[in-house]
Parts: C-alpha cells; structure tokens; sequence
C-alpha cells in the first residue's frame, strides 16, 4: 500500500482526532479528521478510504453505525475501533461486524502505528484478490472453464451454439475428465430453459437400487424407509434440463424407464400408477463404447437412437495439445485466487513438460497438477520442479526455444514436435498424426497454421 494511502480519523475528543492525525500524518498517510459522525458518514459516502479510525462511544452515532455504513460502501476499506470504554462483548461484536481490530483507550503511539500499517496490508491483499477476480471473470467464458482455440474444440463451440437453441437430446461423448458436464452446462446456459437451474446427476455414483428413486420418485410406503413421498430429479428439472452422466453404466431395466420419458414425456413415480408428465430436455454423456454395449446386448439400441439425436465428441486433451497453455493459464489464475499467492507465469521449462505429456486424466488430470504446483511454487513462476515427478521425467524432450516469448515459444515446440514425427514417419501424415496423438484433421489444420508443406517444399 502507497504512504498516500488516506485515512479518516472520527472521534468526538478533537484532541484525540489531532493527537492521531499529527502521528500518521508523520508516517506519510493523509489523514483527514472530523468531531462529527454525521459528517463522517457523508464522507464515507462521498469518497473511498483506505482506512477508518473511530471512537466507540459518540453521541447519537455510534462508532458501530461507522463500521455498518464503511462495509456498506467498500467492505475491503479497514475499521479500527478505539474506545475508552472497553468492553470484552462491545470487542466481539465489532470484530464480528468486520472491524480490523479494537484499541481501548490510551494505547501507545507505535501500538496505533502498528495496527494501522497492517490493516493497510490487508487492504492491499483485498483490493488485489478482488482485481484477480475481475481479470478471472474476463477471460472465463460462459458454461465455465470450456476453453480452448484448437480446430477440434472450435467445431464444440460451434456445435453448443446449434443445439442449444433446439430441444432435442444431446449425446455427449469422450474420455473421463475431457469436460463433459461443462459442454452440458454451455448447452443449457445458452437455450431458452438456461433461466432455470440445470439438474445434474451422475448415474455411476449411484447404487442401481437408489438411482430409479433418485430419477422419478417414489410415493409414501413405496418400499421400507419411504416415509414420505419424494420428487424425483425429472419432476425437479420440470421445463428445464437434466444432464445425466455416465449414462451407460444404468441397468437394462432402468433403460426401459427412460425410454419412457423420452418418448411420451411421462413417468411413473415408484409406487404409483398414476402417470406423471413433464417438460425436461434431456442432454446425456458417457465415456463407454455405446455400439459395442448394444452389441453385448448391455444397452438397448432404441434408447441408444432417442439419446444421440445429436452427438457431440469431445477430443482428449492430447489431440489438442495447442489448447494446454491457455488452460494452464487459465488454472493457474484460479488458483492463486483461491489460495492467495501471486505466482506470474509458467517457466518455459515446465511448460515444455505439460506440452509434451499425454495427460491421461485429460484436463480434470491437467487442473490437479496446476493446483498442485500453485500450492507448492515458491517463486513468481511454476517451475519443473513443482511439477510431479511422472511429468518432469518428460524433461528431456523439452523444447530448446527457451527464450522466446511464451507464444513464440509455444508455437515453436509444437512445430518442433510436428516436425520430428514427419520426419519420423517418412512424411507420411496418417503415421506422423498416430504418433503425435492426434486426429488426422488437427494434424492438418496445424501443418497449414505452421506452414510445412511436403518435405518442407
């Protein structure tokens, strides 16, 4: 915090206001005094502070009605309370309003300096998680953490957008952690029912005994422990959207029930004979092999049709490499958020080793390692060190364009990955892709963007 941080002193002692005015004055604050609580209110109101002292114990406005009125205006400005009458409940009801801290009266002077030099300290913390926040808002895009440039993730995007504006099933398809709820919840923020909330359930976490309750419902004395009757998650989402997740672990006979509600829009609670209609889109997601568990005759094949009116894939992170570094970005913000740490950047070293891991977990894998390396970093920047062991024996394959920019740099080793497996390959583009890890089509769109031509002609 600047020594031009500002500081409003009220007490209606003016000795007391001038003794604090001429110390921090002194210190290099500017600080502005008043005997009169109402004018101090109308100041806080015209104009920010950094910090406030006031007096407790003042005729018809209290200390305490300063404090409301200081939080209501910028809850980040800190109040330090002083009072001649101190009183260990009057101390916890000021500290639980958001007082910074409380001084009964007299204190010594290098006591005041003290307390003053860390509230401004405090301020500062606050003032810069909340501009962390704001530049986090910015570059998040709506449906969450859905981000990346890559040719695959541009056809997602373009997708999300058809769809949502239509009410037919969607299919989401692709490994674990490659972000499938978050296609779901971009899907229903952007269509006419993104006004209600989404309905979220995971059918795999959920024993096959419980999972038809959990869906539809049950009536009273439906079966032992039904003690009342209980909405499902159908009637929940009623004139909204329901996501179900792994939607290829569910039983046939439950299969049979959800064929129902696609088909007619109705269901039956357990216990009941009764139909129930409702209005619920119905977007699902799953990382098995639908076709060959119709083929084991593990999933009905009429079910299968009704849920993939349209699919979308969802590549793994592997096959768009190009999309690593704006989501390590992107995780690395969020977490020096949430932890409080003011980490910069990712070296160009560590960099290199999250380029060039085939991230198994996909991006749910690449989030943990970033939180992990925030809560270990010590320094302005994630260096290799604060990576996991599995990742930096990938070291050695790290790109030599260090100094480079951070996209300069980027671009480089991933034309440097291109160009050795090109090579590698005879300049066969189908081998060169399978070795890459990519889809033959991603291969291409950045042999274009790089421009290698055949044996580099």
């Amino acid at each position: 915090m600047s020594r031009l941080a500002k500081i409003l002193v009220v007490d209606d002692e003016p000795r007391m206001g001038e003794f604090l005015a001429t110390i921090l004055a002194a210190e290099g604050y500017q600080v502005e005094t008043t005997t009169a609580p109402q004018t101090a209110l109308n100041k806080i109101k015209e104009q920010s502070y950094d910090v406030v002292i006031t007096d407790l114990m003042m005729p018809q406005i209290s200390g305490m009605d300063i404090l409301d009125e200081v939080k209501k205006e910028d809850s980040a400005t800190q109040v330090i309370m002083i009072t001649g009458y101190s009183t260990v409940e009057n101390a916890i009801l000021a500290m639980k309003k958001g007082a910074f801290d409380y001084l009964p009266k007299p204190f010594k002077i290098e006591e005041i300096k003290v307390v003053v030099e860390k509230a401004l300290a405090q301020r500062t913390l606050l003032w810069e998680k909340r501009s962390l926040e704001q530049e986090l808002v910015k570059i998040k895009p709506a449906g969450g953490q859905l981000v990346g440039d890559s040719a695959a993730m541009q056809e997602v995007h373009r997708l999300i957008a058809k769809v949502a504006k239509v009410d037919s099933t969607v299919l989401i398809r692709g490994e674990s952690g490659t972000g499938k709820e978050l296609v779901a919840k971009a899907i229903h923020a952007a269509s006419p029912r993104g006004k209600k909330p989404l309905i979220s359930i995971n059918c795999a976490a959920i024993p096959e005994n419980l999972l038809e309750s959990e869906l539809f419902g049950h009536a009273r004395g439906a079966f032992s422990g039904a003690v009342t009757a209980k909405k499902g998650l159908f009637e929940e989402a009623d004139g909204s959207t329901i996501f179900l997740d792994e939607i290829g672990d569910i039983s046939l006979a439950l299969q049979a029930k959800l064929l129902r509600v696609l088909q007619e829009q109705e269901f039956l609670r357990i216990g009941e004979t009764k139909p129930r209609r409702v209005d619920v889109r119905v977007i699902s997601a799953t990382n098995r092999n639908l076709e060959e568990a119709m083929a084991r005759g593990e999933f009905r094949p009429d079910l299968y049709y009704r849920l993939n009116i349209i699919t979308i894939n969802l590549p793994p992170l592997r096959e768009r490499v190009e999309d690593i570094p704006q989501l390590a970005q992107l995780f690395l913000r969020n977490f020096c958020i949430k932890f409080g740490k003011k980490i910069q950047d990712i070296s160009q070293e560590a960099l290199a080793i999250l380029l060039n891991y085939e991230w198994p977990g996909n991006v749910r894998e690449l989030e943990n390692v970033l939180e992990r390396a925030v809560i270990l970093c010590e320094g302005q920047k994630i260096e290799a060190t604060d990576l996991p062991a599995e990742l930096q024996t990938f070291k050695k394959c790290a790109s030599p364009a260090a100094k480079l920019p951070f996209k300069e740099a980027v671009a480089a080793f991933q034309k440097e990955l291109i160009m050795s497996a090109l090579e590698e390959s005879s300049w066969v583009q189908a081998k060169a892709a399978e070795l890459l890890g990519l889809k033959r089509t991603t291969l291409n769109e950045m042999l274009k963007r790089f421009n290698i031509c055949q044996k580099n002609e």
